[in-house]
């Protein structure tokens, strides 16, 4: 019992943060990080609204070099190091749509700054628990990303449930209709069949 109210209160205090945004038809919506070289970094996302769920992503590096590109993603988790210091720059763009916007939900996640090695076996000590620490306050940070991903997911597929379910709905209402209307309407012509006609 200890050990579940620890982690909860670990996972509490960890800064975690999700985004929602709204990437409107032919526009592009960039977000900018900070970061020292050899600093850990991590970018989650998902589409949760829109069209085919698909946007096009890039992270850039300081100098502009392209760190990764992918295009047409519904999801996607990508980490890497930082390769010098500076601004790096997280871009969702939704070019390939003329008239759908999309809603992505996304996380950026930097690692703690590398450490300078020290020569005391005590500061040694200290630093693997510290390491340790991190270490599992990240594995933390990546199971509640996880749990907001299945969030989206299971927002997601309900939608397309309700979608589903609705036509169906509509489908069943309209063949009742015709076969009403087929019924009604062998019903008048054998009627008129069995009718007698005089002539005067």
């Amino acid at each position: 019992m200890l050990s579940v109210l620890v982690t909860f209160l670990i996972t509490q205090l960890i800064p975690a943060y999700s985004y929602f945004i709204n990437v409107e038809p032919k526009k592009e919506i960039c977000f900018y990080d900070t970061a020292v070289s050899g600093t850990k970094m991590s970018l989650t996302f998902e589409v949760a609204e829109g069209g085919f769920l698909d946007i096009d992503v890039r992270i850039s590096g300081p100098e502009g070099k392209t760190v990764y590109k992918g295009s047409r993603e519904s999801s996607g988790k990508y980490a890497f190091s930082a390769y010098m210091d500076g601004d790096y720059k997280y871009c969702f763009g939704n070019a390939m749509s003329k008239m759908t916007s999309k809603v992505v939900k996304f996380n950026m996640d930097i690692g703690e700054k590398p450490k300078q090695e020290s020569g005391d076996t005590l500061d040694q000590d200290h630093d693997k628990l510290a390491e340790q620490l991190e270490q599992l306050s990240g594995q933390l940070v990546a199971v509640k990303h996880d749990q907001e991903y299945m969030e989206v997911r299971d927002r997601t597929h309900s939608m397309i449930n309700g979608s589903t379910n609705q036509r169906v709905v509509w489908w069943a209402f309209f063949e009742a209709l015709v076969l009403l209307a087929m019924s009604l309407g062998q019903v008048y012509y054998l009627k008129r069949f069995f009718e007698v006609r005089r002539v005067v």
